[in-house]
């Protein structure tokens, strides 16, 4: 037991009586995952058992896997002269690769050993991988097994990785025999190794020359999901002598050019900020011979399929493509037709389904907007201190506004798209190191934000669809952990409740009564349902939602994500003071002049309109106008209930 109570080493974790006989719950001491170990198989793993005990896959196939020529290279500096076709008719690699991973050369199970055979379709079962594709190899479920050099191993086993995720274990063998690959896995899988070890394994093989252009080109949606690639491929590749470098936008081209003048083997990039350069004529792209899309989906989403097929065209036609993605839609379909040969397919999950992961915890909150703030702050003060947490609002206003008033008393920091590169380098680095432990973003940071010891995730706002959710709420759970995530839904976001049902019963999450009441009504909003206290519905009353908040002074009226009821409404009269998503008592009014009159100005874009003053309705006449501020003023000002 002195072992397991040392700082860096594994400890027990608390006793879990769910938990299949004999496997045991690990906490690796360096990273804080927890990992499950069986003492009789001493097989480890990140998934929770679901059977009573499991036989390692290829446990005794070590000795047939040698990378002896990761040292001494490829013997022929001619790649693509000795290219050959197949037996299966998938495109050929070259003369070491062939050597090595071709079908003959691959790990596999021997004849006297039948076991191994039957326990990687288990595997497969188990895990929920599906393949598609001809003369599939079985997974790797040891990092041993997969026989990689000594140098990667020490870093993975140094890194506290216990065993492979299923990604990786599908992905690697399918990668080192040198064939197209489209893997399809939720976020937090581990594909960012799944391509990077296989990386560098071809990057060794093919003994080019870095100052003449790189041989590994990666290709990825975001700013900060380019710098997290990078990192990775620094930390994993600095024994092998790997040189790298990141190229985006929002930073001075001057160091980036520089890097790629010393010359480098591996290039990780933004499409826009490669194509710049590539129309500077400052990169060579001739020797890329590893190519790999990472959130293929999302830089399809933003825009970016142009510059991709620019760049691909730079490229040599014989290369291996690798395309990782988190859905698998028709647009990515047909991209990966285009631009891979004969892909293997590899799926963690039903890709046609979009499913969250089972081990975050998902709590959805009906609110009015003017709760959200007091509840947000009840959910922060619950939680241990320090622990670090994420939270997703809308729009860049409400998440700088949102990040000032949390500052003080959580320690909170912004991130959005307005920020300059060094603002959010340094705003992510204090979040890492636990000096800012909340940070709160927009969109921006839902994929490639790779923190894996995120605890919570808050939706303050809801997204714009549940493929959002899922990939917000999957910043946390990652690598195995487990997590907690807060959705706060509102009656504007009615349209989603039919998809979001399907999401939570799909992760055996429980289901809010009002979130079915709303899908039952087909996503309608409930013009006079009240919630609590909520009288206001809207996605833009205040900064946090509530008129309240801005009268207390906290916000700048008409911050929000509002909308304009002036011209939502034209045309329709709600009289007694019922306005659209709202109630109030017969004997009250709805709003004074003053709250009217944040509420015109939430989000009009009309110059025209924005000086109006107090909204009316375009049919009630001069008479009822009258009437109702008098009654107004009668009664007193606005107060919620």
């Amino acid at each position: 037991m002195a072992a397991t109570e040392t700082i860096s080493g594994p400890r027990y974790a608390p006793e879990d009586p769910t938990l299949p006989k004999p496997w045991k719950g690990l906490v690796d001491g360096k990273t804080g995952y927890l990992y499950f170990w069986n003492p009789e198989t001493n097989a480890t793993q990140y998934e929770r058992p679901t059977g009573s005990t499991t036989i390692p896959i290829g446990s005794t196939v070590h000795a047939q896997m040698s990378l002896n020529t990761w040292a001494l290279g490829d013997s022929s500096d001619d790649r693509y002269n000795k290219t050959s076709k197949s037996d299966d008719g998938y495109r050929g690699s070259e003369g070491s690769r062939d050597l090595m991973f071709n079908s003959q050369n691959a790990p596999r199970t021997s004849a006297k050993e039948p076991v191994n055979s039957m326990s990687a379709d288990a595997y497969r079962r188990r895990h929920e991988i599906t393949v598609s594709g001809g003369d599939v190899p079985a997974p790797f479920t040891s990092f041993e097994v997969a026989g990689f050099p000594s140098e990667i191993l020490r870093e993975v086993h140094n890194a506290g990785f216990p065993s492979p995720t299923p990604i990786q274990a599908q992905s690697w063998p399918i990668t080192l025999q040198g064939r197209d690959i489209v893997a399809v896995a939720k976020t937090g899988s581990g594909k960012t190794l799944g391509y990077l070890i296989p990386g560098f394994i071809h990057l060794k093989n093919s003994r080019n020359d870095p100052r003449m252009g790189p041989t590994v080109l990666v290709l990825a949606p975001t700013r900060e999901l380019a710098t997290q690639i990078r990192d990775e491929a620094v930390k994993f590749g600095r024994s092998s002598r790997i040189s790298c470098t990141c190229l985006y936008g929002g930073a001075p081209k001057g160091p980036q050019l520089r890097d790629l003048d010393r010359g480098v083997d591996v290039v990780v990039a933004t499409p826009g900020r490669l194509n710049d350069i590539l129309e500077m004529r400052r990169i060579n792209l001739h020797q890329v011979s590893y190519l790999v899309l990472d959130e293929a989906d999302r830089m399809l989403d933003m825009g970016f399929e142009p510059q991709i097929r620019k760049i691909v065209r730079e490229v040599p036609a014989r290369r291996q493509t690798l395309m990782f993605t988190a859905t698998w839609p028709k647009e990515v379909r047909k991209i990966a037709a285009d631009l891979l040969v004969k892909p293997i397919q590899v799926n963690i999950g039903n890709v046609d389904e979009l499913v969250a992961n089972k081990s975050i915890t998902q709590h959805v909150e009906c609110l009015a907007p003017m709760e959200k703030h007091r509840r947000l702050e009840q959910i922060l003060r619950s939680q241990e201190p320090g622990s670090k947490i994420l939270i997703f609002c809308s729009t860049k206003k409400m998440c700088d506004q949102l990040a000032r008033n949390l500052s003080r008393p959580f320690g909170a920091a912004a991130i959005h798209g307005d920020k300059s590169q060094s603002e959010r380098n340094q705003v992510l680095s204090h979040f890492r190191t636990g000096r800012s432990p909340i940070l709160v973003a927009t969109d921006v940071a839902a994929r490639g934000l790779d923190i894996k010891d995120i605890r919570v995730v808050i939706n303050y706002d809801f997204p714009t669809g549940v493929e959002d959710y899922v990939h917000r709420i999957g910043r946390t759970g990652r690598a195995g952990a487990s997590g907690v995530s807060y959705t706060f839904f509102g009656e504007q976001d009615a349209k989603y409740a039919s998809e979001l049902i399907k999401i939570l019963e799909g992760a055996n999450q429980r289901v809010p009564t009002e979130i079915r009441d709303m899908a039952s009504r087909g996503g309608m909003m409930n013009r006079f349902r009240r919630w609590g206290s909520g009288q206001g519905h809207g996605r833009g009353d205040s900064v946090y939602g509530g008129r309240d908040f801005v009268r207390a002074g906290f916000g700048d009226k008409g911050r929000g994500r509002g909308y304009s009821y002036d011209s939502r409404d034209s045309g329709r009269g709600y009289q007694n003071g019922y306005e659209k998503g709202r109630s109030s008592s017969p004997n009250k009014s709805s709003w004074t002049d003053r709250d009217r009159d944040y509420r015109s100005r939430s989000r009009s874009r009309s110059p025209g309109r924005f000086d109006q003053g107090p909204r009316r309705s375009p049919v009630r006449s001069f008479h009822q106008a009258m009437t109702e501020r008098n009654r107004s003023q009668h009664h007193g000002s606005y107060r919620d209930n």
